[in-house]
């Protein structure tokens, strides 16, 4: 198993954001401003390898009955942790970000890599599973929130770089804004990772042998 593989696949080919389409509920509520987004997204992440690196320990361990109640639990556990980490050395990221930081509990991208990958594989590579695929979201929600400050503020990370002669649009700041810049940065994620199709003709099928036995038998 390639532990650069495992690491890079969550950064764009199957980002969970933009690629897998998971996660859209922070992904549009969160990212009004590029610092929300890289909060939600380091905080994401944090639980995302914490988690895949208990249940992958614990895999063996936890019967299958009850195991998506424990990945729950275990999840939790990680996410209270980092509310209240937020709530003493970060409140305003920690109020800004709201209910949605108690909502990284049950993110489907969290349960998900648990589910698929973390309680399948060894240790290493769940971590390098979770840190790629965290990383792959924060990316995505620093994107998307830089686009929407820019253009609803004219700042980027609370720093003004818009000119005084643009008139900032502050339907960016609003959720039509949110839906229209997360399809377009989907869009051109869509277009990168767009695989060419493979040539089609007789060199290339794999019935080619066959073909050329029957046309030899009607010529015949």
């Amino acid at each position: 198993m390639s532990y650069i593989k495992e690491f890079t696949k969550g950064l764009i080919k199957e980002n969970p954001n933009l690629v897998m389409l998971l996660g859209m509920c922070p992904t549009l509520a969160v990212t009004t401003m590029a610092v929300n987004g890289l909060g939600m997204g380091l905080a994401t992440t944090f639980v995302l390898v914490c988690s895949n690196l208990v249940i992958s320990l614990l895999k063996k361990v936890i019967p299958d009955t009850v195991r998506l109640p424990c990945f729950i639990v275990i999840i939790a556990g990680f996410v209270t942790f980092v509310s209240i980490m937020l709530d003493s050395f970060l409140p305003e990221l920690s109020e800004a970000l709201g209910v949605f930081l108690s909502l990284i509990t049950v993110n489907c991208i969290i349960l998900g890599r648990a589910e698929m990958f973390a309680c399948k594989n060894k240790v290493i590579p769940s971590i390098l599973d979770g840190l790629g695929m965290g990383l792959g979201f924060t990316m995505s929600l620093i994107i998307v929130g830089s686009v929407r400050e820019l253009l609803g503020t004219g700042k980027i990370f609370g720093i003004t770089v818009m000119p005084d002669l643009i008139q900032p649009m502050t339907i960016f700041i609003l959720p039509a804004g949110g839906f229209f810049t997360l399809g377009c940065v989907i869009a051109v994620i869509g277009v990168i990772t767009k695989k060419k199709p493979k040539n089609v003709g007789c060199e290339n099928c794999p019935s080619r042998a066959v073909c050329k036995e029957t046309a030899g038998k009607e010529n015949a």
